[in-house]
């Protein structure tokens, strides 16, 4: 029989004697496991830090695009005064035609520099210069058909001795331009002492940044100011501050304002907009809708909703259809038109930002192909700088 003296509990030192050493593997084993419950644990936080930090993140976006949009609209309150500040010195507020030509001088230097210096010339006008001439036309973004006209009509001209110099040359392109732009030219729309329709309505397409919205509040002012009754529908939905920036454009001018919630239906939106003008008696209802590139199918064919739309609550509305174009634009200014026009027969075209570009003569060849005249066009930023198209002092311009 075993001593018990001599049995001890398993793991219990040896009274008198110091503890064993503890096994290496086995702290070793204890620490990895440690270890690992504690990236399983920061591995389990891990989300809901991410989705706190994305709330935070969102949260500091959205206040950093309210007060992007409160700045915004704070420059577009001083466009007026900022358009007064820059002004050049010298022209007088009302002199329209000196403004004109200040804002066309850069599609001018196109017009008289390079091949365009025909103009300028002294002496016979010959075959060369006639060549000369369909160079500097086509440089001026006037386009094909225009320049084969006036080239034609420079060479027929020239076969009859009835092209002595360059003065008369400038007169016979000045004197066609002058008839083509005024092909059609009908008095400015809305300002007539009583409209043919009421409540007149314009609907205004084109593609991003051309200027809708700013065009539609300085109309606003224009007919606000003939004594009309207005009414301005936010059509563009998708843009969010496109309803505020109209709105700012209704407290400065004393016209309405008709809106809905951004993502809202662009058709309901201006069909209430339309049944609201006739409850009200409105004179005229200027529709906004969402830039769009002219490529995109999908998006012509919401234009043509809207605009069946419009037809039902009112019959013949739109009563007008009104392109914006970017002065700047260029050769894309045709396809623009083009496409715009097919998909909804346009019957004006508003041109903004002429003032600075040297492609004005583009409009030239627009009115040319589609018989859409220019209704309005903007020189600068004020309310002062959209005005109706002048055929006439537009050609003098080109050449002054």
């Amino acid at each position: 029989m075993a001593d018990p003296r001599k049995r001890r509990q398993v793991g219990t030192p040896s009274p008198g004697k110091a503890p064993a050493q503890e096994d290496p593997a086995a702290r070793a084993a204890m620490e990895n496991l440690a270890k690992e419950m504690e990236r399983r644990i920061e591995q389990q936080r891990a989300p809901a830090d991410a989705r706190a930090q994305m709330k935070r993140l969102k949260g500091e976006q959205a206040r950093l695009q309210e007060d992007l949009e409160r700045k915004e609209a704070a420059l577009r309150e001083r466009e007026p005064e900022l358009s007064r500040e820059l002004a050049p010195e010298g022209t007088p507020k009302g002199d329209w035609r000196e403004r004109l030509k200040r804002a066309l001088s850069k599609t001018r230097e196109r017009w008289t520099s390079g091949p365009g210096s025909v103009f300028l010339g002294r002496g016979p006008v010959g075959t060369p210069e006639v060549g000369r001439l369909e160079e500097a036309l086509l440089a001026a973004d006037v386009g094909p058909q225009v320049t084969a006209r006036l080239v034609a009509l420079a060479k027929e001209r020239l076969k009859r001795h009835e092209l002595a110099d360059a003065a008369a040359l400038q007169a016979l392109v000045q004197q066609e331009i002058v008839r083509l732009m005024s092909r059609g030219q009908p008095p400015p729309v809305g300002l007539e002492a009583q409209s043919p329709a009421r409540p007149l309505v314009i609907l205004f397409v084109g593609v991003n940044g051309s200027g809708k919205t700013t065009t539609i509040g300085k109309l606003a002012a224009l007919y606000r100011d003939a004594g009309k009754k207005v009414l301005l529908a936010a059509g563009d939905t998708f843009r969010a501050a496109a309803a505020e920036q109209l709105g700012l454009w209704a407290q400065r001018t004393g016209a309405d304002l008709f809106s809905k919630a951004p993502g809202s239906d662009p058709s309901a939106v201006l069909y209430q907009a339309v049944q609201k003008a006739i409850a009200a008696g409105h004179d005229l209802v200027l529709c906004d809708t969402a830039g769009r590139l002219h490529t995109k199918a999908n998006l012509m064919e919401e234009l043509k909703k809207i605009k069946r739309v419009l037809g039902k609550v009112l019959p013949g509305a739109p009563h007008e259809t009104w392109l914006v174009l970017d002065g700047n634009t260029g050769h894309n200014a045709i396809r623009q038109a083009r496409e715009f026009h097919e998909a909804l027969g346009l019957t004006g075209i508003v041109v903004t930002k002429l003032d600075g570009t040297a492609r004005g003569g583009m409009i030239v060849g627009i009115v040319n192909e589609f018989d859409v005249p220019i209704r309005y066009v903007g020189l600068g930023e004020s309310v002062e700088d959209l005005r109706p198209f002048e055929p006439r002092a537009f050609a003098e311009s080109l050449f002054a």
